[in-house]
C-alpha cells in the first residue's frame, strides 16, 4: 500500500506512526506534504518517509490512499489545488473536522471517499475513531482504513449522520476525561496526597476502568456494582456524585458538543 498525507500535523503523524509500527506500510511508500520545511525535515528524520512542501506527488506516486489531514480553515483551498491531480478511483480519506462527504465529492466526484472522526489519544496508540463512507467506497476499502485506525486504537463504522454524535462523545471526550482526572486528583490532594501521586492514581484508575469495560464487554453498571459494597466507601462517593449531577452534566456535555459540531458543519 502507498499512502499520501496532505498535512503533516500531529493527528496525521499519529496515523502514519501506527501504520508504520504495524508494518501496514513501508516508510518509502508514505508521502507527506507539509508547507513548513522544518516539519518536513522532522518527519523524514523521525519516520524515514517522503516529506515535501508541495502536492505534486499525488499525481505521480501511484498512491492507493490519500488522507486529507489539514486544518478546516484551509481545506477548501487545498482541495481546489488538488483538482486534476487526484487520479479517478483513488481512495480519499478525510480527518478534517466538520467536512461532509458531499463537500469532498464536489471536488472529487469519481473517487471513493471515507470520512473519519478520530481523537487525540491516537498519538499514544489508544485512539477511538469512527468513519463513514460514500457509495463508491467498497467494504474492502473500509477494511483498509479500519486496519490503519486499529493500528492506533479502535474504530467503528457509522452512518455519516452520526458523526456529529461521535464528535460530541469520543472526539471531545478526551477533554472530559482530562477534566475528571484533574478533579479526582484535586480530591486526592484535598485528602492529603501529594499532587503528582494524586494525578497518577486518578489517571491510572480511569485507564484501568476503561480497559475493564473494553476487554470484559460487561456493562459499566455491572462493573460498578462489583466495587460498590453495601454501606461502603464507594457508594458514599457515588451518592455525592449523583447528588451533584455529575451523570447529567456528562450527558449534557456530549449533547452540547454534538449540537456545536452540527453548527460548525453547516
Amino acid at each position: 500500500m502507498k499512502i499520501g498525507f496532505i498535512g503533516g500535523g500531529s493527528m496525521g503523524e499519529a496515523i502514519l506512526s501506527g501504520a508504520l509500527a504495524k508494518d501496514l506500510v513501508s516508510p518509502k511508500d508514505v508521502f507527506v506534504s507539509e508547507i513548513r520545511e522544518d516539519r518536513c525535515k522532522a518527519l523524514k528524520a523521525e519516520h524515514g518517509v517522503n516529506a515535501v512542501t508541495d502536492n505534486d506527488f499525488v499525481k505521480t506516486a501511484g498512491l492507493d490512499l490519500l488522507i486529507l489531514a489539514v486544518k478546516p480553515q484551509v481545506v477548501t483551498e487545498v482541495m481546489e489545488s488538488l483538482k486534476g491531480k487526484v487520479p479517478a478511483k483513488m481512495l480519499i480519506a478525510s480527518i478534517v473536522a466538520g467536512l461532509p462527504i458531499k463537500t469532498i465529492e464536489k471536488y472529487f466526484p469519481e473517487n471513493p471517499i471515507i470520512r473519519i472522526m478520530p481523537n487525540t489519544p491516537l498519538a499514544v496508540g489508544e485512539g477511538m475513531s469512527a468513519y463513514a463512507r460514500n457509495e463508491k467506497a467498497s467494504s474492502q476499502a473500509a477494511k483498509g482504513i479500519r486496519d490503519i485506525l486499529y493500528a492506533c486504537g479502535q474504530a467503528v463504522e457509522v452512518k455519516e449522520t452520526l458523526l456529529d454524535a461521535v464528535t460530541g462523545l469520543s472526539g471531545s471526550g478526551p477533554a472530559y476525561g482530562f477534566l475528571m482526572i484533574d478533579a479526582l486528583a484535586d480530591g486526592g490532594v484535598a485528602a492529603g496526597l501529594p499532587r503528582q501521586t494524586a494525578i497518577l492514581l486518578a489517571a491510572q484508575t480511569l485507564l484501568g476502568a476503561a480497559k475493564m469495560v473494553v476487554e470484559t464487554g460487561k456493562h459499566p453498571d455491572v462493573l460498578r456494582d462489583l466495587v460498590t459494597s453495601p454501606a461502603g466507601t464507594t457508594i458514599a462517593g457515588v451518592r455525592v456524585m449523583e447528588q451533584q449531577g455529575v451523570r447529567g452534566a456528562l450527558i449534557d456535555a456530549v449533547l452540547a458538543a454534538t449540537e456545536r459540531s452540527k453548527e460548525l458543519g453547516k
